[in-house]
């Protein structure tokens, strides 16, 4: 028979993989969106919103729990709370492809280094998660990296805050939920499903749409659905076996492959400043899970 301490560290090794899966596939989507670079964003948007929904809907007919995922829709307030998701991370997937596809890569990175202080913060006020010295230090270093980096921007960087805000409290939204992870996602999507098909049909009719504009947008396009429905199942899951803390910071993932891909591949300037500020980052991150293996150690050898 598993204790309920073996349990718990399965529970939380799974959520940890799911964690690393979606952070790696948000951390290289961008070289994906740039292949879009020349479809509007607010087209890709859509696009993804409707294909999302489509397939999402397809797993749970085919997974037989259609019967039990028609009971989320006798429950208002988690379908207020699923509005509010749905709308949390239909705004950050506007941003983040405006900004990827005209060459703000590395903005677009610093929101999602921003992000896990604010996951953490929202984990102690929301949720009532505890911080150890040690992770309450390595969350010390990372906003030192943070403030630096908006120090040495010159300007208020609005795609990182708007993109920092939306994904840390679609997270929060995301732990409260009480449904599996399909269902949630289904509804998600279906609340933005008629108006995004709408605006796609009214595009199509004034000949602005390039869905139809050959073989490779129609797949691409399509394709976006199931490259958005994956790494948001991966995060779901992961959201719901571990604590906020452990969320956050494992997404500095994303933000790091985000940050490769714009300079590396797309050219975008990263000077020294910017080194700095992410030095400061990556050691928070050692610190961190130095912490990490040591609490995991000590309850490996504490009496149950």
């Amino acid at each position: 028979m598993f204790t309920d301490k073996t349990l718990a560290s399965m529970k939380n090794n799974h959520g940890l993989a799911f964690a690393l899966l979606a952070y790696t596939g948000w951390g290289i989507m961008p070289i994906f969106w740039k292949q879009l670079a020349h479809i509007d964003s607010i087209e890709i948007v859509m696009h993804r919103v409707v294909w999302s929904c489509v397939l999402v809907t397809l797993l749970v007919v085919m997974s037989r729990q259609w019967l039990a995922f028609k009971v989320v829709f006798s429950q208002p307030k988690v379908l207020l709370k699923l509005f509010v998701a749905s709308a949390l991370v239909s705004i950050n997937w506007g941003v983040f492809i405006w900004a990827v596809n005209t060459g703000h890569l590395v903005e677009a990175s610093l929101g999602y280094f921003m992000n896990p202080l604010i996951s953490v913060a929202l984990g102690v006020m929301l949720f009532s998660e505890g911080l150890r010295r040690g992770q309450l230090f390595a969350l010390s270093i990372a906003a030192l990296g943070v403030i630096y980096l908006f120090i040495s921007h010159g300007a208020f960087p609005w795609i990182s805050f708007v993109l920092a805000i939306t994904f840390s409290l679609y997270g929060a939204a995301k732990k409260s939920i009480k449904v599996p992870v399909t269902h949630g996602m289904a509804v998600e999507t279906i609340f933005f499903f008629i108006p995004a098909l709408i605006y796609l049909t009214y595009i199509e009719v004034l000949g602005q749409g390039q869905f139809f504009d050959g073989p490779t947008n129609f797949w691409m396009l399509i394709l976006a659905g199931l490259f958005t429905l994956i790494p948001l199942l991966l995060f779901a899951a992961a959201a719901k076996k571990i604590s906020m803390t452990a969320l956050g910071m494992t997404q500095y993932i994303g933000p790091t492959l985000q940050l490769l891909c714009g300079v590396v591949l797309y050219g975008e300037p990263f000077g020294t400043e910017k080194m700095i500020a992410f030095g400061f980052i990556w050691l928070a991150l050692g610190v961190y899970s130095v912490d990490q293996i040591r609490y995991r150690r000590l309850r490996a050898i504490t009496p149950t």
